[in-house]
């Protein structure tokens, strides 16, 4: 019987060679070829789901001829670290959303969805490249679109600034659309425009109202409560980000943070579906 470590290096090269356009490469080519996108993303998702640092992970995987070979690789072509670290940044955003996109398609998600906001804080930078980069904000604002029946996360938006939850929110929903049947949302998404371009879409809005006056505290009374409170799903999915990732984003630049938080994701859920199957 294969271990899950195994079961799971299996799914996240399943995943990755499908989130590369086209063929997927040959696992190592040799020459300036190098080492093909989906083996980098692969090992990415294992230095997330081992909880390891880059040169740690590689000594590992040079004891683990199994794993090695589940990447298409012998041993002694495992690449170096730096190799893996460099190369995590010239890999396209878009590839990073695919692979969390199929990580979601794993699963059969329910008719309720949810979305809210938190903040991932960054991790401390020296005074010269926070001057030199423009680094002022201490946390990554990031808002996340989850399926409430399985605690699948469908999808993730990250800002170095702090816009308006109701700003996010479209964005974030109008990618997800065919994914969506009720969604729940706190106060912070209480925008009128928001609900009916939902509703122009097939989609049920169960968002708060803001109590301002007695029309806001009267359409509240006439949400479904027991819908509304599956957006609950939202927080417990935030607990448990940072109970296995820890409390910062470690990443030094703004685009690694986001790929970063997009890994972390699609770990998770490939890790659910492993629970879910029982594989």
């Amino acid at each position: 019987m294969s271990s899950k470590l195994a079961r799971f290096t299996s799914r996240v090269v399943s995943l990755a060679q499908k989130a590369v356009v086209g063929v997927p490469d040959p696992a190592l080519c040799r020459g300036d070829g190098g080492y093909a996108d989906w083996v980098i993303v692969s090992i990415h998702g294992l230095k997330t789901y081992l909880d390891l640092p880059y040169r740690r992970l590689l000594d590992v995987l040079h004891e683990m001829p199994r794993i090695a070979g589940i990447l298409g690789l012998e041993v002694p072509q495992l690449p170096d670290f730096t190799t893996v670290c460099a190369r995590m940044q010239d890999l396209q955003m878009p590839l990073w959303r695919d692979f969390l996109r199929l990580s979601a398609e794993l699963h059969d998600t329910g008719e309720i969805q949810a979305i809210d906001a938190t903040g991932m804080d960054r991790i401390a930078a020296s005074h010269h490249y926070a001057k030199r980069t423009n680094y002022t904000f201490r946390a990554v604002k990031t808002t996340v679109l989850i399926d409430c029946t399985t605690g699948v996360i469908l999808d993730i938006h990250c800002s170095m600034k702090q816009p308006h939850d109701s700003q996010v929110a479209w964005q974030l929903l109008m990618r997800n659309l065919d994914k969506l049947n009720t969604l729940t949302a706190d106060k912070g998404y209480d925008w009128e425009l928001l609900r009916q371009k939902l509703r122009a879409e097939g989609v049920n809005p169960v968002i708060k109202h803001r109590e301002f006056g007695w029309h806001g505290v009267a359409n509240n009374i006439l949400l479904d409560e027991t819908t509304y409170h599956q957006r609950s799903t939202v927080e417990s999915t935030f607990f448990a980000l940072r109970r296995k990732y820890g409390e910062i984003v470690r990443a030094r630049t703004w685009f690694g943070q986001f790929r970063e938080l997009v890994l972390n994701c699609a770990v998770r859920n490939v890790e659910l579906s492993l629970t879910d199957s029982h594989a």
